[in-house]
C-alpha cells in the first residue's frame, strides 16, 4: 500500500504538469507579496488573505509530496535546497496578523520567491555554480582592494585639497573610487581635479582599467569557469544514471528470458516424460 502511494507521488513530483503548477503558484505568491506593498480595500485584503493561506497549504502540501516520493528519506534534509524548502514552508505556517512573530512571517513569505530556484534545475546550477566560485573569487577581491588602498592613499594625497569631502581620508576616497568604478557621474570628479592636475586623468584610465574591466572579467571567467564544470559533473551524473538505468533494464530482460528459457524447459521435460509413457502402454 504504501510503496504503491510512493511510487504514485513519485511520478507525480516528476510530472511536467506539477511542476508547472508549482512555478506558478510561486509566482503568483510573488505578485501576492507586491500586492500588499499598496493601499487596498478591505475586500482585496480579505481575498489576498485567503490567497495566501492557499499558497501555505500548497507549499506544505508539495513538500509533503517530496518527502514521501523521495527514495532516500534518511538524506533528503542533507540537500540544502530541500532544508531551504523545508524551513520557508513551516515558518509561513505562522499567522501574518495578530501575533508577535508577524514580521518574521511577512520576511519569509518574500523569500517564498527564492524557492523558484529550487525548482528550476538551470537556476540551481547557477547559484551552486556562484557559491562554488567564492573561494577563487576571494584572491581577486583581495587584489582589487589592494588596488583600491593604493589608489585611495593617492587619491587622499593628491586631491583632499580640491574638493575635501571626496578625498578627505582613506575611506572617503576609497568610496570616491567605489563610485569612479561603477561610472556614477565619474567625469565629474575627473573634470574637477584635471582643472588643477591635467595629467589626473591617467589616475582615472588607469584605475577604471584594473577594476572595472580586467578585475571584473576575471571574476566573470572564474564563474563561467566553475559554470561550465558544474555542467559537465551534471552531465555525467545524468549519463550514469542512465546507464545503471539501462543496465537495470537489461538485467530485467535477460533475467525474464531465462525464466522463460526455464519454463521451456520444464514442459518439454513434461512433454517428454508424457510421451514416454505413452509409447509403454
Amino acid at each position: 500500500m504504501y510503496e504503491a502511494l510512493k511510487g504514485r507521488l513519485a511520478a507525480l513530483k516528476n510530472n511536467r504538469l506539477f511542476e508547472f503548477a508549482v512555478i506558478t503558484v510561486i509566482i503568483i505568491s510573488a505578485l501576492e507579496i507586491g500586492a500588499k506593498t499598496y493601499e487596498l480595500p478591505n475586500l482585496v485584503n480579505t481575498m489576498l488573505v485567503g490567497l495566501d493561506w492557499f499558497i501555505t497549504v500548497f507549499f506544505v502540501v508539495e513538500i509533503t509530496i517530496r518527502f514521501i516520493a523521495d527514495s532516500d528519506k534518511k538524506h533528503f534534509f542533507k540537500n540544502g535546497w530541500n532544508v531551504f524548502d523545508t524551513l520557508v514552508v513551516v515558518v509561513s505556517l505562522i499567522p501574518v496578523n495578530d501575533s508577535e512573530l508577524a514580521l518574521l512571517a511577512r520576511l519569509v513569505r518574500v523569500f517564498r520567491v527564492l524557492r523558484m530556484i529550487s525548482i528550476i534545475p538551470e537556476l540551481r546550477t547557477l547559484i551552486t555554480s556562484l557559491l562554488k566560485a567564492l573561494p577563487q573569487m576571494g584572491y581577486v577581491v583581495l587584489l582589487m582592494f589592494i588596488i583600491f588602498y593604493i589608489y585611495a592613499a593617492l587619491g587622499s594625497y593628491l586631491f583632499k585639497d580640491i574638493n575635501p569631502f571626496l578625498w578627505e581620508n582613506i575611506a572617503r576616497s576609497m568610496l570616491t573610487l567605489f563610485r569612479v568604478m561603477t561610472f556614477e557621474d565619474w567625469t565629474d570628479i575627473q573634470y574637477e581635479t584635471m582643472e588643477v592636475y591635467p595629467w589626473s586623468w591617467l589616475f582615472y584610465m588607469t584605475f577604471i582599467f584594473l577594476t572595472a574591466f580586467a578585475f571584473l572579467n576575471m571574476v566573470i571567467g572564474i564563474v563561467v569557469n566553475v559554470m561550465d564544470k558544474e555542467s559537465r559533473r551534471e552531465l555525467q551524473a545524468c549519463e550514469q544514471e542512465l546507464e545503471q538505468s539501462r543496465e537495470q533494464q537489461l538485467n530485467e530482460q535477460i533475467a525474464g528470458l531465462r525464466s522463460e528459457i526455464t519454463e521451456l524447459k520444464q514442459l518439454i521435460v513434461k512433454q517428454g516424460g508424457h510421451g514416454t509413457n505413452n509409447d509403454a502402454s
